[in-house]
């Protein structure tokens, strides 16, 4: 090789893993809050019940809980890249077929092909992170939360509007974001025919810290850090960790309360009174929180010793946010929608942890798979549940206590899981006791 040549091949790399990281984050939430803007056009069209479209925005974490859990194996046998690229793929076709495969069934398994996508990726972006990146994991984490928040937002904003001036079908107005995920793909590309170009990583003494080898496609260089990176495999009992359960259950509780806000917030202000356009415009502010949000909380968590606080001042403003939509739904709208989204960013908070609270990027991607399976796990009775109490009681007081009174573990377990150490000391301390 040419000299220089490496180190332009690992610039032109990480350039490339920067777009496709970005491009990736805006696909991983329009397929729910696309939904959720015109879930009342799709339960007429399809003749679901309340309780079916609870079922329906269940489906995500459900998904996300199946899926998010063979990421890891994926990304050992095809190399993370490749399972990525997959998931953009998946998440395309999927948003593509399934305004138009025609019944409830069909609808639901489109849903879930494209989820299945979503899963994968939401899994191996904090992997990704890690070993690309491993000196500005809170920097490359806020970077991605924001892109995904703001994915989430234009969904949430632009779908009825677009549904509109594309002649009013709903259809059109949900395949409409399989484009974007078509861009996605283009990205990771060259990283699945480059798989050597995923840097390998080691373990360091320093806490979070991973060392990354030379990029190349199987250079004898990268070689000492390839075998480095198979010894710290091993048997990692991550169920061993107390805080790989506390980031769990975090996890799942702050899952729950997103997709419960994706999936029905614009119903809530719907039966307030407030027209379709707004509600979905007001979905979109709730959402758009985490742009600025989803950059500045993982640089500030980064630099504390302890989490709890963060974590604490965001479940003060769900419970806000949650009293306000009891109280004045319309009337205090775009406050409560406000509180929902800045409550909301305990997703990209969570994220952070993951990164802050394994060693080496093999203890992040068992993490990672444990925490978000397992959490959407605890996530999927959440929506069900209010579909079912808002069908039942006809009105929204006793699913948003169901809501308020979810935010109070969810304050607790974060607070366990903001605390400063590793799982791998945890299970090794708990092996030597």
């Amino acid at each position: 090789m040419e000299p220089g040549r490496p180190a332009a091949t690992r610039a032109w790399a990480t350039r490339l893993v920067v777009v496709g990281i970005v491009l990736a984050a805006l696909n991983l939430r329009p397929a729910i809050t696309s939904l959720g803007a015109l879930l009342e056009e799709v339960r007429d069209g399809l003749g679901m019940s309340g309780t079916l479209a609870g079922l329906l925005t269940s489906v995500p974490p459900l998904c996300f809980a199946l899926f998010g859990s063979q990421a890891p194996r994926l990304a050992r046998r095809f190399g993370a890249g490749a399972v990525v690229c997959a998931g953009m793929a998946a998440i395309a076709t999927g948003l593509l077929i399934r305004p138009f495969v025609g019944g409830i069934a069909g609808f639901l398994a489109a849903t879930a092909f494209a989820l299945m996508g979503i899963a994968v990726s939401n899994v191996l972006m904090p992997v990704i992170v890690k070993r690309w990146f491993p000196d500005r994991v809170g920097s490359m984490t806020g970077l991605y939360s924001m892109a995904l928040a703001l994915g989430t937002s234009l969904a949430a904003a632009l779908t009825v509007p677009l549904t509109d001036a594309l002649g009013g079908n709903w259809r059109t107005g949900l395949a409409l974001w399989a484009v974007v995920a078509v861009v996605a793909v283009v990205p990771w590309l060259p990283l699945v025919r480059e798989r050597g170009a995923e840097p390998a990583a080691t373990a360091s003494a320093g806490t979070g810290s991973v060392g990354t080898a030379s990029v190349g496609t199987g250079s004898a260089a990268a070689e000492p850090a390839r075998a480095a990176a198979r010894q710290e495999d091993p048997a990692l009992r991550i169920t061993h960790s107390r805080t790989a359960w506390a980031l769990a259950c975090f996890f799942g509780l702050q899952a729950t309360a997103a997709y419960i806000t994706m999936g029905w917030l614009p119903q809530i202000f719907r039966d307030a009174g407030v027209p379709a356009g707004e509600a979905g415009v007001l979905l979109a502010v709730t959402m758009a929180m985490g742009v600025p949000l989803a950059f500045v909380i993982p640089r500030v968590a980064t630099r504390l010793p302890h989490q709890g606080p963060v974590v604490i001042v965001l479940g003060v403003c769900g419970l806000a946010g949650y009293a306000g939509l009891y109280l004045a739904p319309a009337g205090g709208a775009w406050a409560w929608a406000l509180l929902c989204g800045i409550a909301n960013c305990a997703f990209p908070l969570a994220l952070t942890m993951v990164g802050m609270r394994a060693r080496s990027s093999v203890g992040v991607a068992k993490l990672s798979a444990f925490a978000q399976s397992t959490g959407y796990l605890i996530s999927i009775p959440g929506p069900l549940l209010v579909g079912m109490l808002y069908q039942h009681s006809g009105g929204w007081g006793l699913p948003l206590a169901l809501m308020a009174g979810l935010m109070v573990p969810q304050i607790a377990v974060g607070f366990l899981a903001g605390r400063d150490r590793t799982i791998e000391d945890e299970v090794a301390a708990r092996a030597t006791a």
